[in-house]
């Protein structure tokens, strides 16, 4: 037996619930039946183009119900969808397009200029571009056109379980992105699993506010679609916590994932703010990517006093792997929780692959039902990702005598900021290519905001100078925005911990220079 494929899904609740809310956004809603219709429609479209199953469609899009609508609609004709991250530099955007092998490209007006930057650099033929919204420009094909002229039937592909549904580009550790290819059974067991483990019903109504091209986004939008529930996709490019409490209040939302930088700044609202909203519908809340305090867990639970709140540890790779339930978070404080219903097991193994004990930090591996097949066209690092069936995200932790798991480490010195990933290789790669920078390591200072600051720690060639503005000032236009610095520091070489190599030592730095912080 094999579950539903999410195009299968929307197909059978469109049959059960023809006339409920599937989608909505601030500009239209869309019933199941109006779904199943338009990503026929749009399946259609796209096969007319030329395109057959199997082949790849990237997404250059900002959170809206049209990129909803390619998902599905690629679900439904075995197209397999690679988003790309709209705040990326164009020759990082023409990466990602290039090495997914897209033979089509999806666009929005507000991401246009970005894919103008790239457009005439990338393998796709120029009649392959489409555009969402009014007035399509010269060279592109107009989305609602296209939809409109094609067949409303199913389109008269057979989509299996075992297919890839979507390549999910995350940043690798030397800089280069890696394409994480997910297949539908993966995604059914994650939504059959969070089903479970959270309750979800058909009556729940989901706010998405993480970009869609996140695993996060399409984890926590599509489980309600397979179950027959509704999500309202949070348009706003920047996240406005009042308008946000707004949307709760008028749709009556009963679930959101959010990252703790979204909760710091709904709390930074003043309370007379706050009281202004009634966000008395909310009944679950989950947190993910970086650890909560106590007071703002305590802040949350005050706030929204009839939501149950969870935080999880996973990846784009193995999907879930832990929670920490709501009945836990004052036990194990900075714990990630144990094992979630579905995942098989968790292994913590030393460097000889060899489990180690209670309390002992070992690298986390995981398997279960969620795991992703391979990183496309990466056979070498899909192994060197695995111990047999057992993945690996890099992570080191330990366990303790109760069974919670606890982070050590992130991966490869990996840093979370707003909840985008951030390399540091990435950042010192633009950075010390500055004619006045000798050395530059880059680091994940503690911030309240952000969860982490992308910190670089420079060290200049003789006789040289420069400013914190002029290196922030530098980055523009070379890496993404997010990934730019927030603080830079300029110190002396013998400042810069080494291994007896001449290595960076960067875990090491980064703890020295937040000790440092709190001695003010």
């Amino acid at each position: 037996m094999s579950w539903l494929t999410i195009g299968e899904a929307v197909r059978v609740n469109a049959g059960k619930y023809p006339d409920k809310l599937a989608f909505k956004d601030e500009r239209r809603s869309l019933t199941f039946r109006q779904l199943d219709e338009r990503t026929n429609r749009l399946a259609n479209a796209l096969l007319g183009l030329g395109l057959q199953k199997g082949d790849k469609l990237s997404t250059v899009l900002q959170n809206c119900l049209e990129f909803v609508e390619v998902y599905l609609a690629g679900a439904k004709a075995g197209i397999v969808v690679a988003p790309v991250n709209w705040r990326l530099a164009p020759l990082e955007a023409e990466y990602v397009v290039n090495n997914s092998d897209a033979k089509a490209l999806i666009t929005c007006v507000d991401c246009f200029p970005l894919v103008e930057e790239f457009r005439h650099k990338v393998k796709i033929d120029p009649g392959m571009f489409i555009h969402v919204g009014e007035k399509a420009p010269k060279g592109y094909l107009d989305f609602e056109q296209l939809i409109a002229r094609a067949d409303a039937g199913p389109p008269a592909v057979e989509v299996k379980g075992e297919d890839t549904w979507v390549i999910l580009y995350t940043s690798g550790t030397t800089g280069t992105p890696k394409g994480v290819v997910r297949s539908h059974e993966s995604y059914a067991a994650f939504f059959l699993i969070n089903e479970v483990e959270f309750s979800f019903k058909p009556d729940d109504y989901a706010l998405a506010m993480m970009p869609l091209f996140h695993v996060n986004s399409t984890f926590y939008s599509f489980v309600f679609t397979y179950i027959g529930a509704a999500v309202y996709i949070h348009r706003e490019r920047k996240f406005d916590p009042a308008e946000v409490l707004r949307i709760i209040e008028k749709e009556r939302i009963t679930f959101s994932s959010m990252i703790p930088t979204h909760y710091a700044l709904i709390f930074g609202l003043s309370e007379d703010e706050r009281k202004k909203y009634d966000v008395s519908s909310v009944r679950t809340l989950l947190t993910s990517s970086a650890p909560v305090r106590r007071d703002m867990k305590l802040a949350i639970m005050d706030y929204f006093k009839g939501a149950l709140l969870f935080e999880a540890y996973g990846s784009t790779e193995a999907g879930l792997v832990t929670l920490l339930r709501p009945e836990d978070q004052f036990k194990r404080l900075e714990s990630i929780g144990k094992e979630c219903i579905g995942t098989d097991s968790i292994k913590l193994l030393d460097d000889k692959g060899r489990e180690v004990g209670v309390g002992d930090i070992g690298e986390l591996f995981s398997r279960g039902p969620m795991m992703f097949d391979s990183y496309y066209k990466l056979p070498e690092k899909t192994k060197a990702s695995r111990r047999g069936d057992y993945f690996s995200a890099g992570d080191l932790a330990r366990r303790d005598e109760e069974g919670f798991y606890f982070l050590v480490d992130r991966k490869d010195n990996m840093i979370i900021t707003g909840g985008e990933h951030v390399y540091p290789t990435e950042v010192e790669k633009v950075i010390g290519a500055h004619p006045a920078v000798r050395e530059v390591a880059v680091v994940g200072l503690p911030h309240e905001k952000w969860g982490e600051a992308v910190t670089a720690v420079i060290v200049l060639k003789e006789n040289k100078t420069a400013t914190e503005d002029e290196m922030i000032d530098y980055c523009k236009d070379k890496i993404a925005a997010f990934k730019k610095p927030k603080k830079v520091i300029f110190v002396e070489d013998s400042k810069i911990p080494r291994t007896t190599t001449g290595k960076i030592v960067h875990r090491h730095l980064r703890a020295r220079l937040h000790e440092e912080s709190l001695k003010g």
